[in-house]
């Protein structure tokens, strides 16, 4: 049985791990079948700009396509 889950990220990239677990979770989600939404507001929408150079940590930008390759549906 498919389900859906919706994730809402509100925070910048690199300030927080909230980017990092966000990811986790739905890599997770959509390795076993899931549906996952991600909602991005506020700072949250910066997670998908393009060029970022993030040194020594995850590049969002990188590490979010590769989701959305996988089925992850973005709304900003």
């Amino acid at each position: 049985m498919t389900k859906t889950f919706t994730l809402f990220l509100s925070t910048s990239p690199y300030s927080y791990e909230n980017t990092l677990t966000t990811i986790k979770i739905a890599e997770s989600v959509l390795n076993k079948g899931h549906v996952v939404n991600l909602i991005a507001s506020g700072d949250g929408v910066y997670c998908f700009l393009k060029g970022q150079k993030a040194k020594g940590i995850p590049n969002a930008e990188e590490r979010f396509s590769e989701l959305i390759q996988k089925g992850l549906r973005v709304y900003l």
